[in-house]
C-alpha cells in the first residue's frame, strides 16, 4: 500500500500512514469501526471510532479502488 503524501491528506492531525492503515483495515477486512479503533489502540494510537468513520468516508473510495486494481 502506498503511503506517499497525498494532497487529500493535507491538514489532517494524524500522519498519512495512520490514516491509510486505519482505512485499509476497515475496507479490506470485515471489521467494524470499533474493532479498528481497538487495533490502533493496541499499537498506541488513540483515535475514536468516529474519526475512523470520517476517514473511511473521505478516503475509503480511493483506497478501495487501489485494492480492487491490485486484486
Amino acid at each position: 500500500m502506498s503511503t506517499r503524501l497525498d494532497p487529500g491528506y493535507a491538514g489532517d492531525r494524524y500522519p498519512t500512514e495512520i490514516i491509510a492503515t486505519a482505512v485499509w483495515l476497515y475496507v479490506r477486512f470485515p471489521l467494524n469501526l470499533r474493532m479498528v479503533e481497538e487495533l490502533l489502540a493496541a499499537r498506541g494510537i488513540t483515535v475514536s471510532y468516529e474519526t475512523v468513520r470520517q476517514w473511511a468516508r473521505k478516503f475509503g473510495p480511493e483506497i478501495a479502488t487501489r485494492l480492487r486494481r491490485r486484486a
